[in-house]
């Protein structure tokens, strides 16, 4: 389903996503094309992207294509999605040590659709960090690699 969303293929079109997506949710799914998961979680974008048209915009980022971002961000699983509101990183706090990005498909289209509403709904009063609606078990655990250290 990764064919039915926008692709965005370099620095500069990431750049200028992040600048011009207004007073809507900016939905980056970082990963690639051919992984099973990653079409897994396309499914979900590509059902969702018209019902939440007024609240988000949903791009697809193929992580090999664009490394700067890609280590700024710090994904080293994928996909991992980020969000973006007014050109402000928006952060969500899952119950896990990182809230920049969520790693892994969500379990349902319910699951991603409450977030965007949360993460806009959020985002509209200012906040730049929001507490995530997804239910824990829902949400992948994974071990941040430089924990420890």
């Amino acid at each position: 389903m990764s064919f039915l969303l926008p692709k965005l293929s370099s620095k500069k079109k990431v750049d200028e996503a992040i600048k011009s997506v207004a007073e809507k949710v900016l939905v980056l799914r970082f990963g690639r094309d051919e992984d099973l998961v990653c079409l897994q979680l396309d499914d979900i974008l590509s059902k969702t992207a018209h019902d939440l048209s007024k609240m988000a915009t949903i791009y697809l980022v193929d992580v090999n294509k664009v490394p700067v971002y890609t280590q700024y961000f710090d994904i080293s699983y994928i996909p991992s999605t980020v969000f973006f509101f007014n050109g402000q990183h928006m952060k969500v706090d899952y119950g896990s040590p990182d809230h920049t990005k969520f790693i892994g498909s969500f379990k349902t289209k319910q699951d991603f659709i409450d977030l965007i509403e949360v993460i806009y709904r959020g985002a509209m009063r200012g906040k730049l960090i929001v507490q995530s609606p997804i239910d824990p078990k829902n949400i992948p655990k994974f071990d941040l690699l430089y924990q420890d250290i």
